[in-house]
């Protein structure tokens, strides 16, 4: 009984080689139950039980071509093993980067509470500023712009445009002085 059952999946296999149409539909019915039992018994998650199942079947369509005839259940549950290491590696390389990022972040938590504070400061004097006057500024320091680039986007003289960012920074420095900042 068991090598006609092979028979059977090889005659299945050579017919999705062979581009059958619905042949693809058949193996997938045959095996994605094994399949996600598997992914299942691993990871005790549907959600990525179903990903890697997901996973699975687009490798065997990528390297179908490649299986040159022997267990099939071999080589699919090889990829299906290859695909949960990926996960894992996946996994740990993720919980490792948020680690290293969680002990930079509480390693400089104290300068970087002094530029959370100084920008505060920073944004409250230049919403004091009029329109035109933060506009210009703000696409000249956080747009990095040129103050010719910045003349041309205006549509106006670069000479204007150079003395509206004087004035504005002029104004901008002066209300930090009337705070104390």
């Amino acid at each position: 009984m068991e090598s006609f059952e092979k028979q059977d999946t090889q005659k299945l296999v050579s017919r999705c080689q062979a581009g059958e149409h619905g042949a693809y539909d058949e193996l997938v019915d045959l095996y994605a139950s094994r399949c996600y039992g598997y992914f299942y018994r691993l990871t005790r998650n549907a959600d990525i039980s179903h990903d890697l199942l997901s996973e699975l079947f687009v490798k065997i369509v990528e390297k179908l071509d490649s299986f040159k005839g022997g267990s099939f259940e071999k080589w699919l549950f090889t990829i299906a093993g290859n695909l949960f290491h990926d996960h894992l590696r996946g996994r740990y390389r993720q919980k490792k980067m948020l680690e290293t990022k969680a002990r930079e972040l509480q390693d400089d938590s104290l300068p970087r509470r002094a530029d959370t504070e100084l920008s505060d400061k920073l944004q409250v004097f230049l919403s004091k500023l009029d329109e035109d006057t933060l506009q210009v500024i703000l696409m000249r320091f956080y747009g990095d712009l040129s103050f010719k680039e910045l003349a041309e986007i205006r549509n106006e003289p670069i000479g204007t445009t150079l003395s509206k960012v004087h004035r504005g920074l002029k104004k901008l420095r002066e209300l930090m002085g009337e705070s104390g900042a």
